[in-house]
């Protein structure tokens, strides 16, 4: 199959540090050309991929302080890619809404993921414009907000299954992992863990966007003689790091489509403490891979029973759940779906 896959621009595929959606457009590219595909990334020029890569920009948006207006860099992608649409079999976007009003304007099968939060306001009015262009759901909860656009399934975020596998290494503290945001709940996280005596760990970025937050509600914390904060991490980092700690904080305070550290996490058997929160009853099984609780008293609670869970049955259930080839695989089946889809349309035009 011809399948072009377009990935956001602000990060490198794969990304060099943090990077959510950039990372899942990278794992799922990768497996789809170890089954054999051919492949096409439309990613910034910085990326590095097994597949054949067009680069529309020459490197990341984060990194290039050059640019002030990055939708001027989405639109030069999305002409290109309409002119060369013809030489694929599908077209699977990463990017939103943005290429809603001129694809559905073409013949080629196109698909879209949504990766993120559906719950602002403004998104109604636009989603909605567009009833029958079909999406992706990263999980269930995803769709609450907008459950009359055209979903065409829900595919569970994957991770390559080698890439992140137990370290055998000392076990002495709780991670944080990820973005820090007033969403992500880091100060629950360290509060958590002091009230529980144990030693958090945070490795995680900081948004230009979040720098006032950071400073004003997140360092001062950061003094408290339980914490260490490390910074971003790469991919390289993430196996010693998770497989290190008791357990991964995730005490979300929004409704998260999904959630990918949870699943980087139980790759390496760290089993999960979060809060039950948009998409984490679908990633979690409660009192298998983690506990999924309420509140901080609860997660409290919760690290005195890490000791009940088996870690190799975290990594387990990793395996047969959140593997990049599983979600490959979901993704082939919506891929075959919609190209016999629009065949039916162009046999029932020629009838």
């Amino acid at each position: 199959m011809r399948i072009a896959q377009i990935s956001p621009l602000f990060e490198a595929v794969p990304p060099k540090l943090y990077g959510g959606t950039e990372r899942v457009v990278w794992n799922l590219t990768e497996e789809l050309v170890a089954m054999g595909h051919d492949v096409t990334l439309f990613a910034s020029g910085d990326s590095v991929t097994s597949a054949k890569l067009e680069p529309v920009w020459p490197k990341a948006i984060r990194l290039d302080p050059s640019i002030r207006d990055w939708i001027a860099a989405y639109m030069l992608m999305l002409e290109h890619i309409y002119r060369r649409a013809g030489q694929f079999d599908i077209l699977h976007f990463h990017i939103d809404y943005f290429p809603f009003s001129l694809f559905k304007r073409q013949p080629v099968p196109f698909v879209t993921t949504l990766h993120g939060r559906l719950d602002l306001p403004e998104f109604a009015h636009v989603y909605n414009a567009f009833p029958d262009v079909p999406v992706v759901s990263i999980s269930d909860s995803q769709r609450e907000q907008l459950p009359r656009l055209g979903w065409v399934g829900t595919v569970l975020h994957g991770v390559p299954r080698d890439l992140l596998v137990p370290q055998p290494v000392e076990r002495g503290y709780l991670a944080f992992l990820g973005r820090i945001s007033p969403e992500k709940g880091l100060d629950k996280a360290i509060r958590i863990a002091a009230t529980a005596g144990v030693k958090l760990k945070i490795a995680a970025k900081v948004d230009k966007a979040d720098q006032d937050y950071f400073e004003q509600a997140i360092r001062p914390l950061l003094a408290h003689g339980n914490v260490e904060f490390i910074g971003e991490i790469n991919d390289q980092q993430k196996p010693a790091f998770l497989s290190g700690a008791r357990a991964l904080l995730f005490p979300i305070d929004w409704p998260e489509p999904f959630g990918l550290v949870m699943i980087e996490a139980m790759a390496c058997g760290t089993p999960v403490v979060a809060f039950n929160r948009g998409s984490v009853p679908e990633v979690l099984e409660d009192g298998l891979t983690g506990f999924v609780v309420e509140d901080e008293r609860s997660a409290v609670a919760a690290i005195g029973k890490l000791g009940e869970l088996d870690r190799a049955r975290v990594r387990a259930r990793f395996e047969q759940r959140f593997t990049a080839r599983r979600m490959a695989e979901d993704y082939l089946d919506i891929y075959d779906r919609l190209i016999d889809r629009e065949g039916q349309k162009l046999r029932a035009v020629g009838d």
